[in-house]
C-alpha cells in the first residue's frame, strides 16, 4: 500500500504537534504553507527541529499551483472561523484533496454558517473528497459524553464546562475571545452578538455573519450525535476581567487590570425530546494557579459526572486530527461532521 501523502496549512504552535504525529503514524509530508514571512522558504525541520522533514515552507498563495490529487489530505491549522477558511479549503477541495480542520466552528458549522457549510459540501462531493473539523472536542466534548450515555438509563440534562489557556493557541483565538479588549470594546465586538433576538441571529447565521463560541458547534454535534433535536438555541459570552495587569505572550503585550483575560461562552439549547444542553466553554490567559479542566455530568438515571484535570488540550486535538486522518480519506463526500464517522481510534507508530 502506498505511503498516505498528507500537506500541512498554517505552521504555527498547532502544526509542529499535528506534523510530527503525522510523520510518526507513517503518513508523509509533502507540502507545507503559511502567510508568516519570516518562515517562508524555511524547511519545516529548520523552524521545528523535531519534526524530521526537509519540506520548505511556502506562501500559502502558492496553494493554487499545486498539482490534482498530490496529497491524500491537508491538515488546516489556521482561523478559527469558518469565513476565514473557506478559500484554502475551497481550494484544497477542488484540487481533490480531503481536508481536516482545527478550525472550531467547522466542527459543527452548519448550525452557524449554514450556508458556507452547503457551498463547502457542494464542491467536496464534486470532487469526491471530505473536508471536517475536528480536535480536542471530538473526544472530550462530544464522544466521551456519548459513550458515557451508552450507560445511561434516561437523560434529561447534559451539561459541561470545559476551561483552557488561550496562550497555547495563538493569535487567531486570542482575538477570538476578546483579549486585552477593555469592557466597552468587548461589548461591542463580543458579546454584543448575543443581545438580540432570535429572528435577528437567523438572520446573522444566514447572511454568514454570527459569530458562534466553541459550545454553540459542539451543542449541535451533540444533538446530531444524540439525533435530539433543538427547539431553543441562546448563547452568551461574558468577559473574564483582569485584577491586576498580566503579560500575554501571545499578544506581546500586557494586559491592563479592568480589561478582559478571555471569556466564558454559555450556550443552553432545548430539544424537542426534552433533553437540555448546557455547554461552557472558559478561554482565557492564565493566572496564578489557572489549570484546564473538563468537567461533564450527564443528569438522569443514574446521574455520572466525569472530571479531567490538566489535559494537554493543544497535544490532545493534535492527536485527534492525527488519528482521524484515515477516518476522513475514507468517509462519504461532502462536509462531514465527526458526529458522522463513529469514535476516533488509536493508530499506532510505524
Amino acid at each position: 500500500m502506498n505511503k498516505i501523502k498528507f500537506i500541512q496549512v498554517g505552521c504555527g504552535k498547532m502544526s509542529r504537534y499535528t506534523m510530527r504525529y503525522a510523520i510518526e503514524k507513517g503518513y508523509e509530508l509533502v507540502g507545507a504553507y503559511d502567510i508568516n514571512k519570516n518562515i517562508i522558504n524555511k524547511t519545516v525541520n529548520n523552524i521545528f527541529p523535531d519534526v524530521k522533514s526537509d519540506v520548505e515552507i511556502l506562501n500559502v498563495d502558492k496553494l493554487t499551483d499545486i498539482k490534482e490529487g498530490c496529497a491524500d489530505i491537508a491538515i488546516v491549522t489556521t482561523m478559527s472561523l469558518l469565513n476565514d477558511i473557506k478559500d484554502v479549503s475551497r481550494t484544497l477541495l477542488s484540487k481533490k484533496i480531503n481536508v481536516i480542520t482545527t478550525c472550531e466552528e467547522a466542527f459543527f458549522s452548519s448550525n452557524s454558517n449554514p450556508t458556507l457549510y452547503k457551498e463547502l459540501d457542494v464542491v467536496a462531493k464534486a470532487n469526491n473528497v471530505t473536508i471536517t473539523g475536528c480536535g480536542y472536542q471530538d473526544v472530550f466534548w462530544g464522544n466521551l459524553i456519548y459513550t458515557l450515555a451508552g450507560s445511561t438509563h434516561r437523560i434529561t440534562k447534559i451539561k459541561g464546562s470545559s476551561s483552557y489557556n488561550v496562550e497555547e493557541y495563538g493569535i487567531a483565538l486570542a482575538d477570538a475571545h476578546g483579549v486585552g479588549l477593555d469592557p466597552e470594546e468587548f461589548d461591542k465586538k463580543i458579546a454584543s452578538v448575543d443581545n438580540i433576538s432570535d429572528e435577528k441571529r437567523n438572520i446573522l447565521i444566514n447572511q454568514r455573519e454570527f459569530l458562534p463560541s466553541y459550545m454553540w458547534n459542539t451543542v449541535g454535534w451533540l444533538a446530531d450525535k444524540f439525533n435530539l433535536h433543538i427547539t431553543d438555541i441562546k448563547q452568551r459570552c461574558v468577559p473574564i476581567i483582569a485584577k491586576e495587569d498580566v503579560y500575554s505572550s501571545t499578544l506581546g503585550k500586557e494586559i491592563k487590570a479592568g480589561c478582559s483575560l478571555g471569556m466564558s461562552a454559555i450556550v443552553t439549547a432545548d430539544t424537542s425530546e426534552k433533553i437540555r444542553l448546557e455547554a461552557e466553554c472558559i478561554g482565557k490567559v492564565y493566572v496564578d494557579d489557572d489549570i484546564d479542566l473538563n468537567e461533564w455530568t450527564i443528569f438522569g438515571e443514574p446521574d455520572t459526572s466525569v472530571i479531567i484535570k490538566k489535559p494537554q488540550t493543544v497535544e490532545l486535538t493534535c492527536a485527534d486530527i492525527v488519528n482521524r486522518l484515515i477516518d476522513v480519506i475514507n468517509s462519504k463526500s461532502g462536509f462531514v461532521p465527526t458526529s458522522q464517522m463513529g469514535t476516533p481510534n488509536y493508530i499506532l507508530e510505524k
